[in-house]
């Protein structure tokens, strides 16, 4: 997979210091999740969506979408493993395997990133498995340590949708709804980066994010 040389930034901050796009303007009022009233309005303002190479992102933390061996691969997995160094891949040794829908964290190694999420989706086949909610399972997975460790920034490549064939469509939705979701529940990560590795993958994250605003006349599910 060829990664962009550098970020190109579609959704930028303010003055303010916040993120903010027509698109991330407000929140739909039916989800099912609306915790805490202080995050209802601006759940949204922490999240951006870049066309990226992830690798070279100045966030406290990247998530590298893994395979179950940890052992790096092709796609963002290898292009992580490659930028970090082979501390990263002897590190992971020691991890032992992470199963589907899981995910563990490592130093950052020759990153700029201090931590490294590595989050295992699912691999596609047709729908009928449970791909979908072993998919929501990674992404909560892995708010969860980027919470706990904790960090404030964190960048989400488009988890599942290389070599692991997920549609990216729906991908894209799964994404951009348990981020949101997270968001609303918890002040940390302070920012989530989706990073978009092709322009088609950032329109679909778009899409997402406009049937999450429901300013395409649906709502959250």
């Amino acid at each position: 997979m060829r990664l962009p040389q550098r970020a190109q930034v579609l959704r930028c901050f303010t003055p303010a210091g916040n993120w903010l796009s027509p698109l991330f303007g407000r929140v739909v009022s039916g989800g099912r999740r609306r915790c805490a009233d202080e995050y209802g309005d601006t759940v949204l303002s922490r999240m951006a969506l870049v066309v990226a190479d992830i690798t070279t992102m100045e966030v406290d933390a990247i998530v590298n979408a893994a395979n179950s061996a940890l052992c790096g691969g092709g796609g963002v997995d290898g292009a992580i493993h490659a930028a970090a160094g082979p501390g990263l891949l002897e590190e992971c040794r020691g991890l032992g395997r992470c199963p589907a829908g899981n995910a563990v964290a490592t130093g950052g190694h020759g990153l700029k990133a201090r931590w490294i999420i590595h989050a295992v989706g699912p691999v596609w086949a047709g729908g009928g498995c449970g791909e979908s909610a072993l998919l929501r399972r990674t992404y909560r997975r892995a708010l969860e340590l980027s919470r706990d460790l904790p960090v404030d920034t964190v960048a989400f490549p488009a988890i599942s949708c290389g070599a692991y064939r997920f549609p990216v469509r729906d991908a894209a939705r799964i994404a951009v709804r348990e981020v949101a979701r997270f968001l609303s529940c918890n002040r940390r990560p302070r920012e989530v980066k989706l990073c978009c590795f092709e322009p088609y993958v950032m329109r679909e994250y778009e899409r997402a994010v406009s049937d999450l605003t429901g300013s395409s006349g649906r709502r959250m599910s």
